[in-house]
């Protein structure tokens, strides 16, 4: 691995670290109920943004495997809350 794109891979994930911090602040604090399912989504981005970053730092499949499923997870999870703050239910 060359020194440029190490760190360039530990500078993204130090922003991503950051980026998940903001987040997780409009998570706690976020004044409507849409804020922080924005803020969940924004969260698990940027989670899943980590565990790539962290699957070409480690060379490892198992990483980017994961990220998938975080993908995955949380397409259903954020499609599920935003159906109940529409509707008030999940499951018609």
């Amino acid at each position: 691995m060359t020194p440029v794109l190490f760190w360039a891979l530990k500078l993204a994930l130090l922003l991503l670290a950051v980026a998940m911090l903001c987040a997780l602040a409009r998570l706690l604090i976020g004044p409507s109920a849409q804020d922080r399912v924005m803020a969940l989504d924004c969260l698990y981005i940027n989670g899943m943004l980590m565990m790539l970053v962290l699957g070409i730092v480690y060379a490892s499949n198992v990483y980017f495997e994961a990220a998938m499923l975080t993908a995955l997870f949380g397409f259903v999870g954020s499609t599920a809350m935003a159906k109940f703050l529409l509707r008030g239910e999940v499951i018609e």
